[in-house]
């Protein structure tokens, strides 16, 4: 049995279809987003910092921060966090320091090359909100309405995350 046709004979069938639209939507502009940050490095000719590692950068911003907190704080969302930063400290990008409490934790933050890039970053996302904003394609109502939504669903599968599994 396809999920059409199980969509087709319950009663939750509408919300079934627009929750399955709402993750592909959110996968693709994930995707989307990455997309937009490469082009915009390739553009200005800034090609060692890759599009993920440019969005860590700019979600650390000027946070102090260890690799645990990045996922904890919703930084960052991926599994190869210790690679981008491993890229990122041999790069110049960010500075890494062992605690003198906690010997296996290690503290990192932004060098001035990690805050130019954290600064294109915010240029970019900027003028993006700017845009819009002036073509009236997403009202500010609307944005905040779609945030408090987006919001339960991450709290609703955090907590299947934490309590059901």
């Amino acid at each position: 049995m396809t999920i059409h046709a199980t969509l087709e004979e319950t009663p939750q069938a509408g919300f079934l279809r627009g929750y399955l639209e709402t993750l592909g939507l959110l996968e693709r502009l994930h995707r989307l987003l990455l997309d937009l940050i490469k082009d915009e490095f390739e553009r200005l000719g800034i090609l060692e910092v890759n599009s993920v590692q440019a969005l860590l950068l700019f979600n650390i911003g000027d946070s102090e921060v260890t690799a645990g907190e990045l996922k904890t704080r919703g930084y960052y969302q991926g599994s190869n966090v210790s690679y981008n930063l491993r890229k990122l400290v041999e790069g110049g990008y960010m500075h890494h320091e062992r605690s003198t409490v906690d010997r296996r934790s290690v503290r990192v933050r932004l060098t001035g090359e990690g805050r130019r890039v954290r600064d294109t970053v915010a240029a970019l996302f900027r003028r993006h909100a700017e845009a819009m904003e002036a073509r009236g394609l997403i009202a500010r109502l609307t944005a905040e309405e779609t945030n408090t939504t987006l919001k339960r669903l991450e709290r609703y599968w955090s907590d299947q995350i934490r309590y059901i599994y």
